[in-house]
């Protein structure tokens, strides 16, 4: 059966959608509506409809599928590569000054910074994860903030753009990010799109970003790209690559922390 006009727009107008997200991220539903010369109400209808590939999420025009990429699970990756995230924890936690205002990231390696600092040290922190709450919340000289809005459960995250308004108003000296993948020419990476714009903002209100990830992370590319890695004071990783592959990173602000 041939499309009616109406659908036939409607797939166009998806097909827009999804080359903008692909090559940029999340897009604010008011910024597609603006690019495609249509009304809000007309983007949702759109990423409404069954046999869209895009979702709607606060605020935002998000891909609901990714062919060919692997679903992160926080369960999953709790174990993998642990020794090494851990090192990497240790050496950023050093980094950190009593009374500094923190934001610190979400994922299996932020659990390990968290545990890291000083048990003691004074600070102010803000947060998106529940198991890095979990592990503030037992601070006793730790002002936690968590951001609300939407629960992820494959990485124990919450996302609104009411947290992303807190967060810029907020402001914090240091941000601990962390990555699914690191390329040198294409940056910084992650699985979940929701996560992007919390990223982006952290990095953004912070007077200095760190980038903490473990060496199965370096040459990587995942769906989700949120930064350069230009944007980092430093950028530590746990693990003792190839030397190659430290080859690759020698022009950036990169320390490896080995456990030898």
């Amino acid at each position: 059966m041939r499309k009616t006009a109406g659908a036939e727009a409607r797939a166009v107008r998806l097909a827009k959608m999804q080359e903008l997200v692909e090559a940029g991220g999340p897009l604010p539903i008011k910024q597609a509506a603006q690019r495609l010369d249509v009304t809000e109400m007309t983007i949702r209808r759109d990423l409404s409809s069954a046999d869209s590939p895009l979702s709607a999420l606060g605020g935002y025009v998000l891909a609901t599928t990714l062919p060919g990429a692997e679903r992160y699970s926080l369960d999953e990756a709790s174990d993998q590569h642990a020794a090494n995230k851990r090192l990497a924890c240790e050496r950023a936690a050093q980094w950190v000054q009593p009374h500094d205002s923190l934001f610190i990231d979400c994922g299996t390696t932020m659990v390990h910074f968290a545990e890291a600092l000083p048990p003691d040290m004074p600070l102010s922190v803000v947060c998106y994860s529940t198991n890095i709450a979990a592990v503030l919340s037992r601070r006793p000289n730790t002002q936690l903030m968590l951001m609300g809005g939407l629960y992820h459960p494959s990485s124990a995250t919450f996302f609104s753009d009411e947290g992303l308004q807190y967060l810029d108003k907020l402001g914090v000296n240091k941000a601990f990010i962390s990555a699914g993948g690191l390329d040198v020419a294409r940056g910084a990476s992650c699985s979940n799109f929701h996560e992007v714009p919390v990223k982006q903002a952290a990095i953004r209100s912070a007077s200095e970003s760190f980038l903490i990830v473990d060496e199965s992370k370096l040459g990587t590319l995942r769906p989700a790209f949120f930064s350069p890695l230009q944007a980092f004071a430093r950028i530590v990783v746990g693990g003792a690559p190839a030397a190659a592959v430290r080859k690759q990173f020698k022009e950036l602000p990169v320390e490896f922390a080995r456990g030898d």
